[in-house]
């Protein structure tokens, strides 16, 4: 089926044709004339099947019909500020550029305009690039909840709505991001999401946010596209560097994607790799915006001949003719195997994935034989003799052991924050990732509070309550939900009380920072709250129950207070 048949304008056929795309695929054929007619849609496909003209074609066609006077190209005659009329989000960055050079290439005969923003990159640039005329809104979630905070995006006519990779997005944990900036846009309004997967939490995302959505379907959703042939081949951890060379030496390679789980061990891949010859360059996320924009230009133009990436390149990047797809590390999990060996075998062209496995990787193999539903084989690779390595490659396997075990972790922690806090960090701003300018108006908004509000958060969150058992006795405090422990001298102003403990040691227990002032420039030991020093003053000659929150009481004599510094909780603390 070509695009002359469903209807289009003049100026946008010829876009379609300049970027030539020439027959609609099965996701084009089925989503298009449901947009078009204005539903709400779900699609789910394989990777590579032309998801994002799958949207983008209806949406432009949809913009130009309701502003006729966009479906000439130019610029107009009388212009006006025009606010932001269709907003797609993406999870990275490398697939918001994609889908921003897709609308501008089919737009490329009409007057609508396109920006993209994303991380990494000046924000000051972007507020004053809004500040123009802007039909179509590309962003990742972070950066956009950082731009609609400062007031510099206007939703208030947005008409159409797109959530691409909205497992990824997921995935990522940007749910709680999603659904704050979907409050933000009208409720009326055409709401589009598109995945290669459908878990449960899309489900569930697609009842909250979308009015009757029409589901289109193209191919199985849990197995990879027919045109990849899958391999696996049985390696010791310690040898798969040495398999890696054997195979781009015996086999005819164009272009090659190696995916390494770990950003150091991507490194480390190319290291080894330019030492024995082979033109390779890394792209993860220590890698600048620049750093990893000219990486993939280069492996588009050859200049590279294998992309070495982490799973932050596994969704949205869309570039043809790689001929091979290499797991180095075996991904844990079977949706992010289909969508690393998603980036060969595009749009009906021939592709091998090739998947090296460990011993304790093996069970990864189980989970994408459930997934996929058939038997998967592991085999050794044929002629491959193992060369033992040096003493410098056997220290680099150590690192990348460790490395993976603590990136892993990291990665534990992050999720299970961002769930247990439903998006929000205490003294942070709600839903958004921390960032610098995050960091500023945080610490902003927490000077400018009250005392008394202060000092009610501080019992809300967790600074005057008591430690565990488990803490050590012998003066330092362990560290509770928002405290770093330091030293502190051993004595305090005032009245000249002493605030030794028991065991001699002393401790105040400061805020974390949240941003470039912290909240433990006033200390909760020495300066509490305010300009009052709650320990070095105290209330009273004789106070009744007065609390030590720290190492001072707040009376001199206090009956019945409970010690929630280095004091057990039952015991009182009475002057003699």
């Amino acid at each position: 089926m070509t695009f002359d048949t469903f209807g289009l304008h003049d100026r946008l056929l010829q876009g379609i044709s300049a970027a030539e795309y020439t027959t609609a695929t099965p996701i084009q054929q089925a989503a298009i004339p449901l947009i078009l007619e204005g539903s709400d849609l779900i699609g789910c496909a394989q990777t590579g099947t032309g998801k994002t003209a799958a949207f983008m074609i209806p949406l432009l066609q949809n913009l130009a019909t309701a502003a006729p006077e966009l479906q000439q190209p130019g610029k107009l005659e009388n212009p006006r500020f025009r606010p932001v009329r269709a907003l797609i989000l993406s999870p990275t960055r490398e697939l918001a550029q994609q889908i921003e050079e897709t609308a501008v290439a089919l737009a490329k005969f009409m007057r609508i305009r396109s920006y993209c923003i994303y991380g990494g990159m000046n924000i000051e640039t972007q507020i004053k690039q809004l500040k123009y005329s802007t039909d179509i809104l590309i962003a990742t979630p972070g950066r956009l909840l950082d731009l609609m905070q400062r007031k510099a995006v206007d939703f208030s006519q947005l008409e159409i709505l797109v959530l691409d990779e909205a497992d990824r997005m997921l995935d990522m944990g940007f749910i709680n991001d999603v659904k704050k900036i979907i409050a933000h846009t009208p409720p009326m309004r055409q709401t589009l999401l598109f995945s290669a997967t459908m878990s449960p939490k899309i489900q569930a995302l697609t009842r909250h946010i979308q009015d009757s959505p029409k589901l289109v379907t193209v191919g199985e959703r849990r197995n990879p596209a027919a045109s990849v042939t899958q391999h696996f081949y049985r390696i010791p951890q310690s040898q798969k560097m040495d398999l890696l060379l054997h195979v781009l030496k015996a086999e005819t390679m164009e272009s090659v994607i190696v995916f390494s789980r770990t950003k150091h061990g991507a490194d480390r891949i190319v290291r080894r790799l330019e030492r024995k010859g082979f033109a390779s360059v890394a792209i993860h996320s220590n890698r600048s915006q620049n750093q990893r924009q000219r990486a993939l230009a280069g492996f588009k133009q050859g200049t590279y001949k294998i992309l070495v990436a982490t799973d932050v390149a596994a969704r949205g990047i869309d570039i043809d003719g790689i001929s091979h797809v290499i797991n180095f590390d075996t991904p844990p999990d079977a949706e992010d195997y289909i969508h690393r060996i998603g980036r060969t075998g595009r749009a009906d062209a021939i592709g091998d994935a090739l998947t090296f496995i460990a011993r304790d990787e093996e069970p990864y193999l189980r989970k994408f034989e459930r997934h996929i539903g058939k038997r998967l084989t592991m085999k050794s690779y044929p002629g491959y003799v193992f060369t033992a390595p040096d003493e410098t490659e056997l220290k680099e396997i150590e690192q990348e052991k460790k490395a993976i075990e603590a990136e892993d972790d990291d990665r534990r922690r992050f999720l299970k924050d961002r769930y247990r806090d439903g998006g929000n960090r205490t003294g942070g701003r709600t839903g958004a990732r921390s960032t610098r300018s995050d960091s500023a108006e945080s610490s902003s908004e927490n000077e400018s509070s009250s005392q008394s509000r202060s000092h009610r958060d501080g019992h809300q969150n967790g600074y005057h309550k008591a430690t565990s058992k488990r803490h050590r006795q012998d003066g330092v405090r362990g560290t509770a939900k928002g405290f770093s422990v330091v030293s502190s001298s051993s004595s305090s102003e005032g009245n000249g009380h002493s605030s030794s403990s028991q065991n001699g040691s002393n401790t105040r227990f400061t805020k974390k920072s949240y941003g470039e002032k912290s909240y433990g420039e006033k200390s909760y030991g020495e300066k509490n709250y305010g300009e009052k020093n709650y320990v070095g003053k105290s209330y009273g000659e004789r106070g009744s129950g007065g609390k030590s929150y720290g190492e001072k009481s707040y009376g001199e004599r206090g009956s019945g207070g409970k010690s929630y510094g280095e004091k057990n909780y039952s015991r009182f603390s009475k002057k003699k």
